[in-house]
């Protein structure tokens, strides 16, 4: 069992001093709440820029921030950073555990062309796992969402996969579909967290939602700033034994067909 929180935050539009002090005051509420976990929407402290010249970070600079939080409130934390890569930044999803000692560094893999975040960020290569508790783990990011091959590999070993965004409102009918429909054909947990409000001119609704691998929304909050707690207990084996579809997938198939 881990018990996790989800903070749905009004991101501060390109402000990283601001948002690092947010998150402060909320770390200073959890502090006593015994939380395991806390996870941040993507992009968590510039919110979804394509600024890169103002976000873009070449030493790591919010991962140590992070590590430093991590520590001196005792808890893992997950959240998300934009990576320096030269011509093209990376958007990343960190995660640091309560030592400080980073577990997981994923890069989107598929940057979001409608908004033209291809032209000013790179895509990532590879999949991430890590695990808390002793429970697997792996995390994509926002757009990543609509590519469900990914979310098959990810599944072979992890029983809980994280989905941090900044999702807009508009779109809010394909978050929660998609969400479900992630959780139900990989049997596995699914966590969405995003943020709220209005920033940088586009509206947020959060939605933020815990899923199990049955589909269920466990919980959920929209459109409102704040922390979502859960206690997770980890009986993906159990669904997977008692309802076989990994078992019957014919993956050798499926490549001969393309």
């Amino acid at each position: 069992m881990i018990k996790i929180a989800l903070y749905q935050m009004h991101i501060i539009w390109e402000d990283k001093e601001a948002n690092y002090l947010q998150l402060e005051n909320k770390l200073r509420e959890l502090k006593d709440k015994k939380t395991e976990l806390l996870l941040l929407p993507e992009m968590s402290f510039t919110g979804f820029s394509m600024n890169t010249d103002v976000t873009k970070e070449s030493h790591m600079e919010t991962v140590s921030k992070m590590a430093e939080y991590a520590k001196q409130y005792h808890i893992a934390i997950g959240f998300g950073w934009v990576k320096d890569c030269g011509e093209k930044a990376e958007n990343h999803y960190s995660i640091v555990n309560e030592n400080g000692e980073v577990l997981s560094d994923y890069a989107k893999i598929h940057p979001f062309s409608y908004s033209g975040e291809d032209k000013k960020f790179q895509g990532g290569g590879r999949i991430g796992h890590f695990k808390l508790k002793g429970i697997p783990f792996s995390s994509f990011i926002c757009y990543d969402l609509r590519f469900p091959e990914i979310f098959q590999i990810a599944s072979k070993e992890a029983h809980v996969i994280l989905v941090p965004a900044n999702w807009p409102e508009k779109r809010r009918g394909h978050w929660r579909c998609l969400l479900q429909a992630r959780a139900i054909e990989n049997q596995v947990y699914i966590i969405g967290v995003n943020c709220v409000g209005n920033i940088g001119g586009v509206d947020y609704s959060g939605d933020s939602c815990v899923i199990d691998p049955n589909g269920e929304i466990l919980m959920e909050s929209s459109r409102q700033d704040g922390v979502l707690e859960y206690e997770l207990t980890d009986d993906v084996n159990e669904f997977r034994t008692m309802f076989q579809v990994k078992r019957d997938r014919r993956e050798e198939l499926y490549c001969t067909l393309l």
